[in-house]
């Protein structure tokens, strides 16, 4: 059966890493947290990442998202070589095109939860009426309609982290990469958030890659990458 022009454009990566290496420190007493790893992602799959602490997932996702320089090897993402990028573009991909989910949440404490999920797109130059539409529709997505007006101290972690997902997602970025975004809940509620990012990726055909501890929560991924000692291990369907 012939693909069709939607499942030709999901099966194409939209992350593609190849011979990615980063070394931290000297030559000699240093630690390499990549070791030569190469990976395709497609686009809309959601990725987990699991290994122990010091394996190299951390450095992985932050090289992803342009936040890290690798040593060596190459990150594209979308055919844009994230590797060969200035500081300034670095900065503009990561507005349009990534969204972050971090474990401690980063959002701004002096703003209610809608000013926090309309920040970036105020960045990235939309005006203010847009903003305010995307956050609400976001927010309501999330289940926090009811929240928009409230401070950050109003709120629990799982609120907080549904929060910071409605601002990685403004944007409408193609990719999504969340660091251990359950790290700091509990059980319930990490089933919950978790849920809510299967969902959003499949409503607004996201590419997630996470890195978590968890095997549970890396079970409601599509597929499973494995790392230890900065290299892939194991890579197959999650579940």
């Amino acid at each position: 059966m012939k693909e069709s022009p939607k499942d030709q454009e999901n099966s194409a990566p939209v992350i593609r890493i190849e011979k990615a290496r980063k070394h931290y420190g000297g030559t000699s007493t240093g630690v390499e947290a990549l070791a030569g790893v190469d990976l395709d992602i497609p686009r809309g799959q959601f990725a987990a990442i699991m290994g122990p602490s010091g394996c190299g997932k951390s450095s992985l996702l932050h090289a992803l998202g342009g936040l890290d320089k690798l040593t060596s090897g190459e990150v594209w993402l979308d055919d844009q070589p994230v590797h060969e990028l200035d500081d300034v573009a670095l900065t503009q991909l990561r507005r349009q095109q990534i969204g972050f989910v971090f474990q401690f949440f980063n959002l701004l404490p002096t703003l209610t939860v809608a000013e926090n999920v309309q920040l970036p797109a105020l960045l990235s130059g939309l005006d203010d009426a847009e903003a305010v539409e995307r956050s609400t529709k976001l927010l309501d997505e999330v289940a926090l309609s009811h929240r928009l007006t409230h401070q950050l101290h109003q709120l629990s972690g799982g609120e907080m982290q549904r929060a910071a997902l409605a601002r990685a997602l403004i944007m409408n970025p193609p990719v999504l990469l969340a660091d251990e975004p359950t790290g700091n809940l509990d059980s319930h509620t990490s089933e919950k958030v978790v849920e809510l990012f299967r969902q959003l990726g499949r409503e607004h055909n996201t590419t997630i890659v996470m890195v978590t501890h968890s095997r549970e929560v890396a079970g409601a991924a599509e597929r499973l990458i494995e790392m230890r000692d900065g290299q892939v291990v194991g890579d197959g369907p999650a579940r």
